[in-house]
């Protein structure tokens, strides 16, 4: 992978609804409070969000074209509401949870700009998840968001 690449990792998901109970500290130095331990939210786009170490270098552009891509598909699905979710577990070299934090809160601001309404899972925890997704074609979409 050449230097110059970012490679932001989401996988997102047509939900009739999401719920989430924070359950448990993860393995992070760093966490964020929950504003809340439960949250649900119906008919939404899930979108799970690994930060890869590339994005370090700049975190303003990758998530201003990850947040051109949740808005597209958001609009294709006629969604209002976005849930943005951390998520380490898509199989590429994880940033340093700082800047993970700060490309996440980054593209909730962006996607608010779109008028969108955003939930957030905060950002360190292990949760229980209660989700029920559509069974369209565009109701499970992965994306790698490059910059190069």
């Amino acid at each position: 992978m050449s230097q110059g690449r970012y490679e932001l990792r989401i996988l997102m998901f047509h939900v009739d609804y999401f719920s989430s109970t924070v359950a448990k500290r993860g393995r992070s130095k760093v966490v964020e409070s929950p504003s809340s331990k439960n949250m649900k939210v119906e008919e939404s786009l899930l979108v799970l969000i690994n930060v890869e170490r590339q994005d370090e270098a700049n975190p303003e552009d990758i998530s201003r074209k990850t947040v051109e891509e949740v808005e597209k598909l958001g609009h294709q699905l006629k969604v209002n509401t976005i849930v943005l979710h951390p998520f380490a577990h898509l199989f590429g070299e994880p940033s340093k949870p700082e800047v993970a934090i700060e490309i996440i809160k980054l593209m909730e601001e962006g996607l608010i700009q779109k008028g969108f309404k955003v939930a957030r899972t905060p950002f360190g925890w292990f949760n229980t998840w209660e989700l029920r997704t559509k069974g369209h074609p565009l109701s499970r979409v992965a994306r790698k968001i490059s910059i190069d």
